[in-house]
């Protein structure tokens, strides 16, 4: 039995609203250290601060990659924050992938729309030409991501009637 490995790193598109949030946070912790200083009522030190660790937490959520390996028979999505913190997506076993094929394949005609929110674990921007590619599992989930090349091909060797490239 031949085991296949294929992985692929993918930048995720920016969260706006949390580097919205951090900048907010930011400006805060300033004018509270301005207020404090001018008013020389020290407890706003401690806001400051405050708004300082939240700005960090709230930073940590805004770089996000995916990752998506292909281990012998098996789609394994994870995503990682700020190129440190890791969190397991979803796995997915080709022996209940219904169809895998670019966003915009007549293939994915005969299924419609499985739900009405689609899990985007892509690059999350049309680019030209659109390379995401769409997965249908087990009638229930309609997952979005951006496959290399390499992946696409390994997928179509593993599952050649599920997995198209046209």
């Amino acid at each position: 039995m031949s085991e296949a490995y294929v992985e692929c790193l993918v930048k995720g598109r920016p969260n706006n609203a949390a580097k919205a949030g951090k900048i907010a946070l930011i400006a805060v912790a300033v004018l509270l250290v301005v207020a404090a200083i001018v008013t020389r009522w020290y407890l706003l030190m401690f806001l400051a601060i405050g708004a300082g660790v939240g700005a960090y937490f709230v930073s940590q959520y805004t770089d996000v990659e995916y990752e998506y390996l292909y281990i012998d028979k098996e789609l394994v999505i994870d995503k990682i924050f700020n190129q440190a913190k890791r969190k397991r997506v979803a796995t997915y076993d080709f022996a209940k992938v219904q169809v895998i094929a670019p966003i915009k394949s007549y293939h994915l005609d005969n299924f419609g729309k499985v739900s009405d929110k689609a899990k985007d674990y892509s690059i999350g921007t049309v680019e030209q030409p659109d390379l995401r590619y769409v997965l249908f599992y087990e009638g229930q989930e309609q997952v979005i991501f951006s496959p290399n090349e390499e992946l696409v091909k390994i997928m179509k060797n593993a599952a050649p009637r599920k997995v198209f490239n046209d």
